[in-house]
């Protein structure tokens, strides 16, 4: 599972600016959620080999009412998610009343907890940092988010406080295929469970949140070995009349992270939602296998079905390569057509080619549709090879590959996942530039040898023109 830190404190105190920091990339998974998490922000960031999630909360300004009050109540559930929590607090404007209060309350939440005083750029550290050490919450970390100035530090040493890989990754211990169920609560995530495990494994009750964390069911069917990830866990009986519990994106990202191949539950009664819009983005992001599960089939009348189809082509357009099948968990409709179609999805995301396969490939691609000009000279793609499974990567070589538009990048994924036929799994593109040998001798001639080189030139040209003549 993927440590999960949380970033919290008052507003304006640098958490976006550090979250950017962390996630780097332009590409990493960040997007604001609707709905019940719509003031947090999730992305995926990388220090050496170890990734992380992050999680962004809205500013805690201690106001019990209103928008702050909901703010409030979203940044608490992220500590509670999290495996470590970043206490951000502003080095120039100092120590706050409300500084003061977080922190009792972080004390009380009894997380591992770092104290990182941000902002700290251009000050004596020392002497800033001094003030928060009233806090009681150990030795405070400067850092400076903009600029970049302590931040490794600081998340080294966070991860050093998340759980070790023996304690999270617990789909080491389970061999086969890892199939994580991902879905809104109470679209039939833990029916389905129990259904393809042919007993009641998970409580499974008609209310939604009745589930709380991520476990790992294993099983076998036809000599295949399997291990389903539930994106909630089991609940006491004793506890089904709780509160509704809140869905966990964190949850869903860990399971997807975990897993071969995802299930994305829809609630056919209920449509295609804006969370399960936003459900398919992240597991496409992911980069994991899909398939996509319409659940509940059984009694919809043909306009209704023929409603739900029209919705998951106008608002899941971008899920062109998953599978998609409608079913019935509660009496078992089309649910033993899944294990064919999970075995296929797993072996089109691990399979492995060779790099003339995929060179010849790339030559046919390019021939068929080249790539466009870039300030007047053609982009050129040379070879390929593989760069990693699950989801398959392709990585391509040749001059200019910086500038390959989205489209065209678009289009040799499509191509290909066409050819290679590679069924409910995405595949992703990566280009490198090979260097130019002669980029770093430009512009190192001393103004004597480029007034040779000049005259050189003019002679050729001259005697050129002369055998020209001669001809004639």
């Amino acid at each position: 599972m993927l440590p999960v830190i949380a970033l919290v404190g008052r507003p304006n105190v640098g958490k976006s600016t550090l979250f950017n920091r962390l996630t780097r990339s332009r590409e990493a998974l960040v997007a604001d959620y609707p709905g019940l998490t719509r003031d947090r922000k999730y992305g995926e960031g990388r220090i050496g080999s170890q990734p992380y999630l992050v999680v962004d909360t809205g500013g805690l300004s201690g106001e019990a009412a209103g928008i702050d009050a909901r703010m409030a109540q979203q940044a608490w559930q992220a500590v509670e998610e999290a495996d470590v929590v970043l206490f951000l607090v502003d080095g120039r404007a100092g120590l706050s009343a409300a500084d003061q209060v977080i922190a009792e309350r972080l004390r009380r939440a009894g997380k591992p907890l770092l104290l990182v005083v941000n902002k700290t750029d251009g000050t004596h550290r020392e002497a800033v940092v001094a003030e928060f050490f009233d806090l009681g919450l150990g030795e405070p970390l400067p850092i400076a988010a903009t600029h970049g100035s302590g931040v490794r530090v600081m998340i080294e040493h966070a991860l050093s406080l998340c759980p070790t890989p023996e304690q999270t990754v617990e789909e080491a211990a389970h061999p086969g295929i890892r199939v994580a169920m991902i879905g809104r609560p109470n679209v039939g995530k833990s029916t389905l469970v129990n259904r393809m495990l042919g007993e009641e494994r998970v409580v499974a009750f008609d209310q939604p949140g009745t589930t709380r964390d991520s476990i790992f069911i294993p099983f076998q069917r036809d000599g295949q070995a399997y291990t389903l990830i539930d994106t909630a866990g089991v609940r006491r009986r004793g506890r089904i009349n709780e509160a509704v519990e809140k869905f966990s994106v964190i949850k869903a990202l860990q399971a997807m992270e975990a897993a071969h191949v995802t299930l994305l539950l829809v609630d056919a009664r209920e449509g295609v939602t804006d969370q399960d819009a936003t459900l398919a983005g992240l597991a496409t992001e992911a980069g994991r296998a899909l398939i996509l599960v319409v659940n509940k089939w059984d009694g919809l009348s043909a306009d209704a079905r023929d409603q739900v189809r029209s919705d998951l082509q106008r608002k899941l357009p971008f899920l062109g390569f998953a599978e998609l099948f409608f079913i019935s968990a509660l009496h078992g409709t089309g649910v033993g057509d899944l294990y064919a179609a999970i075995q296929r999805c797993y072996r089109a995301a691990t399979s492995q080619f060779s790099t003339s396969q995929l060179t010849a490939l790339l030559e046919e691609a390019v021939f068929s549709h080249q790539p466009p000009l870039v300030r007047g000279r053609r982009i050129k793609l040379r070879y390929a090879h593989q760069g990693g499974q699950n989801p398959p990567v392709i990585v391509i070589h040749g001059n200019q590959t910086e500038r390959v538009p989205d489209a065209y990048r678009r289009y040799l994924m499509n191509f290909f996942r066409d050819r290679l036929k590679l069924v409910g799994t995405p595949v992703r593109i990566e280009f490198r530039t090979g260097d130019n040998p002669y980029k770093d001798k430009r512009n190192t001639l001393t103004p004597r040898q480029i007034h040779k080189r000049k005259r050189l030139m003019k002679k050729v040209k001259t005697a050129r023109a002369d055998k020209k003549k001669k001809k004639r």
